[in-house]
């Protein structure tokens, strides 16, 4: 990525922000606390998740060490470790919550415009880029507002910012297997996928037999776990196309447990 392509990321980054903003930033105290389709987590709860790892990725890029020693005690909380950084802070006021929300993107995408794409910080497995870091970022803001969205009966109207969503979704496929202990199918797969804009994303060999077929929204909503690939009009070839579609995870941490099927 040249740093033209990076100062774009960022500027969707920021938009994608925006757009969550939208969202919540009227919503009463009692909004806050409405179950979203994550099982146990309030409105208030995606909002913490945000703010807490927008405040690490600041932390990787500015100390390294403190990063690890924060992510050692973090992780060494036991399977519950990402559920136990929002609930931990359910007694903490809507008005509070938000403001530290806005206060880390802002402090998130100040740190970032001030890296070069290529450079690295530490994170929960291998260091990442700041490219990566950023793409991560989005990603999360995306799929935890997808989650807001569907709480408050909101439809999203779509934008080409889901494609970073779905590059993602693409690279993470090894991790998807690595982090149930699971080797992945040695076939080769090809991803095309119809973006917002028309355009086809194209990822993977293309004579490889294993295909995913689809649009792009659909593909980041699997990618993320916010939708059941039965719930998408994609399409995966029997084998290892299909096999990875039912744990695609396009996050970092311990296995999400995905969405049951809503459609009949």
């Amino acid at each position: 990525m040249n740093d033209d392509d990076y100062r774009a990321l960022l500027d969707d980054l920021r938009a994608e922000h925006d757009e969550l903003c939208s969202l919540i930033d009227g919503l009463t105290d009692e909004q806050w606390q409405w179950p979203t389709p994550a099982e146990g987590w309030q409105i208030r709860d995606q909002i913490v998740h945000l703010a807490f790892f927008d405040d690490l990725a600041v932390l990787a890029a500015h100390d390294e060490q403190a990063f690890g020693t924060a992510a050692a005690e973090l992780v060494a909380g036991g399977p519950g470790w990402i559920d136990a950084i929002s609930f931990d802070r359910r007694n903490s006021g809507s008005a509070t919550l938000l403001t530290w929300y806005h206060r880390s993107r802002s402090t998130l995408l100040d740190v970032f415009s001030g890296r070069g794409p290529r450079q690295r910080a530490p994170w929960f497995g291998p260091p990442m880029s700041a490219a990566s870091s950023v793409t991560a970022r989005l990603m999360e803001t995306w799929a935890h507002g997808q989650d807001i969205a569907d709480t408050l009966g909101v439809e999203r109207v779509p934008t080409t910012r889901v494609h970073h969503v779905c590059h993602l979704g693409v690279l993470t496929r090894t991790f998807s297997y690595a982090n149930r202990d699971r080797t992945p199918p040695s076939d080769a797969i090809r991803t095309e996928l119809t973006g917002v804009d028309g355009t086809i994303l194209r990822w993977g060999p293309e004579d490889a037999e294993q295909r995913i077929v689809g649009s792009a929204v659909d593909f980041a909503l699997v990618a993320t776990q916010r939708r059941a690939f039965a719930d998408t009009a994609l399409r995966a070839t029997d084998g290892a196309a299909r096999d990875w579609m039912a744990i695609a995870q396009a996050y970092a941490g311990p296995p999400g447990p995905g969405r049951g099927r809503q459609s009949t």
